[in-house]
């Protein structure tokens, strides 16, 4: 049966972690749900629905590998398939943590939402229910839950934020029995769990003033309240071991199409890595492996220089408003990025790779700090202006990212504007989800530019491309 359809079960040994509404503590609670099953020996893949760049990489140190994002609207329902069949081959179990409510879609409808997911991918969910303040009420929430979609499998509950160990038990006995059952742990408010926020989500990994150790005993303690033993039997995790990879597509077939196995490297990619710089799509750093790339990190923060035999550089988003100083101070590397983008090298940008490949950038206090200047923009941030939205983009003319007419898939998610009229002909033509039209991003030589991270994933080709630019540039053919 097609792991896809309504009612089909997953192969593979795998949860999805939901909840009644955003805020109820689900990231915490998978963070602590990854810390025990690593500490059970397993090897654990998480996932993460939506184009959310800080919960994975929450979960990317507490599994020790890649978080994946799982995006339908981006992705699309084919390549969400392969993507999780690919990450998840070789993985004991794998835990999916959900965008928002379960059953809330696009416009109100089931339309990529967590339940829309979890049944496309036939993969039971686990739902964390925020009981403080609650007792008896918490199976009235359970049951419209379990009982809403008769299509999706609802086979655990996890109760958040209990009060003490005597409200755990008196919401466990207000339940009827067919709801208790479905309780497979408790996690008590301890303020030592929340993460610290910031302007446009949680403070970074990279950010995050609590040490890692810390971070660690503290899930470790909360994780003593979850029955992991159930946890691993309503995931369908077999006691010997992985699941048998003759039950689902084995790793060989789930490289075939999208996600592509890697090829010789033909080229190195500088990948800016650092704290103002790490927001990536690890799809997208898989397929410009597979494209033929060389991946090869370096930080604009504080290197002098682009790596070694740099073929193409890649600026992802992050936070360089925070670091405007030591990007500013950092002037050796960006002479260097003025050099290559006059010389031809593709230099690829995105949200905040825009903001550091512009002439300036003034903070939210009103200091401004010269950039690179490879681009003649001015940024200002500005907590007035925010922009989130899923766009489809067509490229109005030919770049290192293919010929004009280009179509891809991505986001936005920024408080900074450009200001003034850069006197640059716009890349894309955009279409927001909600079919809002508009122009953005900049081509200059072979330099792409814009506010909108672009999932690979939606036009797989694009990393062959950007492989054919920077081997065009240095004078080879593809």
């Amino acid at each position: 049966m097609d792991s896809g359809s309504p009612g089909s079960r997953n192969a593979r040994p795998a949860i999805l972690v939901a909840a009644s509404h955003s805020g109820a503590g689900k990231t915490t609670t998978v963070a602590i749900l990854l810390r025990a099953l690593r500490d059970r020996g397993l090897t654990v893949q998480a996932f993460k629905i939506g184009p959310d760049f800080i919960d994975t990489a929450y979960h990317t140190e507490a599994t020790g590998r890649p978080a994946i994002n799982l995006d339908l609207w981006m992705m699309g329902p084919d390549a969400v398939r392969r993507s999780f069949h690919h990450f998840s081959a070789d993985a004991d179990i794998s835990v999916i943590e959900s965008m928002g409510a379960l059953f809330d879609g696009a416009d109100g409808t089931e339309e990529g939402s967590a339940a829309h997911l979890a049944k496309l991918l036939g993969v039971p969910v686990v739902v964390v229910l925020d009981v403080w303040g609650m007792t008896r009420t918490t199976g009235a929430v359970l049951t419209g839950m379990r009982d809403f979609d008769p299509e999706l499998t609802i086979a655990g509950c996890i109760l958040n934020r209990t009060g003490s160990d005597r409200h755990a038990r008196m919401v466990l006995d207000a339940l009827r029995p067919d709801l208790r059952d479905l309780v497979v742990g408790a996690v008590s408010h301890q303020a030592g769990l929340a993460v610290p926020e910031r302007h446009l989500g949680l403070v970074t990994v990279e950010e995050n003033p609590a040490p890692r150790v810390d971070r660690d005993d503290a899930y470790r303690s909360a994780g003593r309240g979850l029955d992991v033993d159930r946890l691993l039997a309503v995931a369908g995790h077999r006691t010997t071991g992985s699941a048998d990879p003759t039950t689902g597509p084995t790793r060989d077939a789930a490289t075939s199409g999208t996600v592509g196995r890697s090829a010789p490297a033909r080229a190195r990619l500088a990948v800016a890595r650092d704290a103002a710089f790490c927001f990536y799509y690890e799809e997208n750093l898989r397929l410009l492996r597979a494209a033929g790339f060389e991946l090869v990190p370096f930080r604009p923060t504080s290197d002098p220089a682009l790596p070694d035999g740099t073929d193409a550089v890649y600026l992802g988003g992050g936070y360089p408003e925070s670091f405007a100083a030591d990007l500013a101070a950092n002037t050796a590397l960006a002479g260097e990025l003025r050099r290559r983008a006059v010389a031809g090298t593709p230099i690829y940008a995105e949200c905040g790779g825009l903001m550091y490949l512009a002439a300036s950038l003034t903070g939210f206090d009103g200091t401004r700090h010269p950039m690179t200047g490879v681009l003649p923009l001015d940024v200002v941030m500005d907590p007035a202006h925010l922009a989130i939205r899923y766009v489809e983009v067509h490229t109005r003319q030919d770049s290192p990212l293919g010929p004009a007419g280009t179509t891809l898939r991505g986001q936005e998610f920024h408080q900074s504007r450009i200001t003034g009229d850069p006197a640059l002909p716009p890349l894309f033509d955009v279409t927001s989800s909600d079919g809002t039209t508009s122009v953005a991003g900049y081509a200059v030589g072979n330099v792409v530019a814009s506010y909108i991270h672009v999932h690979l994933a939606s036009h797989p080709h694009v990393a062959r491309r950007l492989l054919g630019a920077a081997l065009a540039a240095r004078g080879e053919q593809t």
